[in-house]
C-alpha cells in the first residue's frame, strides 16, 4: 500500500515570510506529512523541529524527511505545548515557525479513525489516540443540553436541540459506538423534522459531527494559548 500523498498549501507565501535561506532553526507546529518542513529545508533552513499530536502522521513525516538526517527532529506534542518543548531542549527562541491548522485529508480518509461517515468505523475521532476519551465515550456521558450546546456552537446547527434529543434517545436504547450508529441517530431526527431545503441537502450525520470531533481533540475544553508574543499568525518569524 502506497503512503498518502500531500501537497502543502501556500508554500511560496510561507517561504517569503519565513525567509529560510538565512538559515536557522524553524518550527513546524503541525508537521503532518512533512510538506512544509521539506520546503523550508530545501530553501535553506538549517534545522527543523516538527511537532504533531498524531503518531501516525509523525511516522509518515519521519519517512518523508529521512534524507535530511539530523537536520530534522520530530516530537509527539500538541502545538499548544511548544513553550515546554523548547524549554526541554534549552531553546530560548527560534528563527521562524508555522502552523497549518485543521484536519488533513489523510486523517479523514484513514480507516479506523472515525473522522468520516463514509464507512462504519469505531467512533474515535481523536487526533492523538494515545490519550483522551473517544467520541463514543464522550457521547455516552454528556447530558442532552450540553450536547445540544456543543453541536450548535461548533457545528453551527440551528436544529441542535432536536439532533441532541435524537442522539440521547438512541443511546438510551443501545450505546452509540460507531460512525454508522451516530449517522442513523441524526438521520432519524432529519426524517421527522420540518427543516429547510438547504439543511436537508446536508448529510444529516455531518450536522452533528463537529461536537464529538472537537471534544475528542481538546478544542472544546481549551483553546490555543502559546507563549505571549510567539504567535503573529499561522507563520511568523
Amino acid at each position: 500500500m502506497s503512503e498518502p500523498s500531500h501537497e502543502p498549501v501556500m508554500v511560496a507565501e510561507t517561504l517569503e515570510l519565513l525567509a529560510p535561506a538565512r538559515g536557522g532553526l524553524f518550527v513546524d507546529c503541525t508537521v503532518g506529512l512533512g510538506g512544509h518542513a521539506r520546503a523550508l529545508l530545501e530553501a535553506g533552513a538549517t534545522r527543523i523541529l516538527g511537532l504533531d499530536r498524531d503518531p501516525d502522521a509523525l511516522k509518515l513525516a519521519a519517512s518523508a524527511l529521512a534524507e535530511f538526517g539530523d537536520r530534522v527532529e520530530l516530537v509527539h506534542a500538541d502545538y499548544r505545548d511548544l513553550p515546554q518543548v523548547l524549554d526541554q531542549r534549552g531553546l530560548t527562541g527560534v528563527d521562524g515557525a508555522l502552523a497549518d491548522l485543521g484536519v488533513s485529508s489523510m486523517q479523514l480518509e484513514a480507516e479506523g479513525r472515525g473522522f468520516s461517515f463514509r464507512r462504519d468505523d469505531p467512533l474515535d475521532m481523536r487526533m492523538d489516540r494515545s490519550q483522551g476519551e473517544t467520541a463514543a465515550d464522550w457521547l455516552a456521558a454528556i447530558d442532552e443540553e450540553s450536547l445540544a450546546d456543543v453541536i450548535f456552537q461548533y457545528g453551527e446547527e440551528r436544529y441542535s436541540r432536536r439532533i441532541a434529543r435524537a442522539i440521547v434517545s438512541s443511546r438510551n436504547l443501545t450505546p452509540i459506538r460507531t460512525t454508522a450508529a451516530l449517522a442513523r441517530s441524526c438521520a432519524a431526527q432529519a426524517r421527522g423534522a420540518a427543516i429547510s431545503a438547504s439543511t436537508r441537502r446536508r448529510e444529516p450525520s455531518r450536522r452533528c459531527e463537529f461536537g464529538p470531533t472537537g471534544n475528542s481533540n481538546g478544542s472544546i475544553a481549551s483553546s490555543p494559548r502559546p507563549r505571549s508574543g510567539c504567535w503573529a499568525g499561522h507563520a511568523w518569524r
